[in-house]
């Protein structure tokens, strides 16, 4: 299950629910299927499962993403 959240704002940029993105840095598609707080900006949580160990190496950073409207 490759999932993301999506700020408010991207969401008006057209990142809507469902929309398939390529993530730099990491492989295959991921699916916007949630949305994060409305106090967050230009911002995506990247869904790693029960996989703490992974989420914790991965951190907080900067990535680009790719979709199409």
């Amino acid at each position: 299950m490759q999932i993301i959240a999506v700020s408010p704002d991207l969401l008006e940029a057209g990142l809507w629910h469902q929309v398939k993105v390529q993530i730099e840095g990491l492989s295959g598609t991921w699916t916007a299927l949630d949305r994060t707080a409305s106090r967050h900006r230009n911002r995506i949580d990247i869904y790693m499962g029960t996989d703490v160990q992974a989420a914790l190496e991965w951190g907080i950073r900067d990535v680009v993403i790719h979709w199409s409207d």
